[in-house]
């Protein structure tokens, strides 16, 4: 698979800091991965994210050094509207980006910005609202909505962009589980069925197992941790680095622990009933 985002020797300073909020990082994300990036507050998750999407270095200033390519361009030669058409950003707080009157007119704002004939654009809106599955919600207003519709909408306004990548930063956090769980299918979907790649920064890491292929860990601005998801969670104990560990993970190993043998390592519910049932079969 071709590398859509490459970072080399990528430092960040915030204007006024005395830190730096990214340290050296270097990374290549390939076309299609879904990438779980996690790490406490403040370990620069957020700011790779801007880093991905053109806010940095071209809104929030300060000292940046290295590079970010993004589908072969260097992110600080180009202007931040042509990287966001590649990487759409969702924020964590959906609010934050919702600010016209109605759904549709929010999917349709991007592409208004683009000058596009309205017959295209209308076209684009419908198709985004059906397989979204906001048909209903098309004439109501963004702010009236629920958490969990708020941020299928904020997902949608970026779709409509045809981007190649979708960079989220907690969007679970504010969230009850149902709500959570349809956004996270909602990104599989997005993953699996249009190949778009799928970066999210979220602390609640159960809801994600079955989707990521890929996690990478941060602390105080540097990547510390990044490998394929179940070789991960096989080789470290993420509550060092004081991060949760996933239930089904964190039981599989306890389970291991304590009848000292080989029960393997499980993502899921559905894996570790799998799991489970030959081990009683043995």
């Amino acid at each position: 698979m071709q590398d859509i985002i490459i970072t080399e020797n990528l430092s960040f300073r915030y204007e006024g800091s005395e830190f730096y909020s990214l340290h050296d990082i270097n990374l290549k994300i390939k076309k299609g991965d879904f990438i779980l990036l996690c790490g406490i507050s403040g370990s620069g998750k957020t700011t790779l994210l801007r880093a991905f999407n053109g806010l940095i270095p071209n809104y929030y200033q300060g000292e940046y050094r290295g590079k970010v390519i993004v589908d072969g361009l260097e992110v600080a030669k180009h202007k931040t509207y042509e990287i966001a058409k590649i990487v759409g950003l969702v924020f964590q707080d959906p609010e934050n980006q919702l600010f016209t009157s109605t759904v549709e007119k929010e999917i349709a704002f991007g592409l208004e910005n683009l000058a596009l004939p309205r017959d295209e654009m209308k076209k684009i809106v419908d198709e985004i609202l059906r397989y979204l599955g906001l048909e209903s919600l098309r004439k109501k207003s963004p702010a009236f909505l629920s958490g969990g519709e708020q941020q299928k909408v904020a997902i949608a306004s970026i779709l409509a962009m045809k981007p190649k990548v979708i960079a989220l930063d907690e969007p679970l956090s504010n969230l009850d589980p149902y709500s959570a769980l349809n956004i996270v299918k909602l990104l599989g979907s997005l993953n699996k069925e249009m190949g778009i790649t799928v970066i999210i920064s979220e602390h609640r890491l159960d809801f994600l197992l079955y989707y990521a292929n890929r996690i990478i860990v941060m602390k105080d601005g540097k990547v510390i941790i990044d490998g394929e998801i179940r070789n991960v969670l096989e080789n470290y104990n993420l509550e060092e680095y004081g991060i949760g560990e996933p239930t089904v993970p964190k039981l599989s190993k306890e389970i291991r622990k304590t009848l000292n043998n080989n029960f393997r390592l499980c993502l899921t519910i559905e894996d570790f009933l799998e799991e489970f049932g030959r081990y009683d079969r043995v």
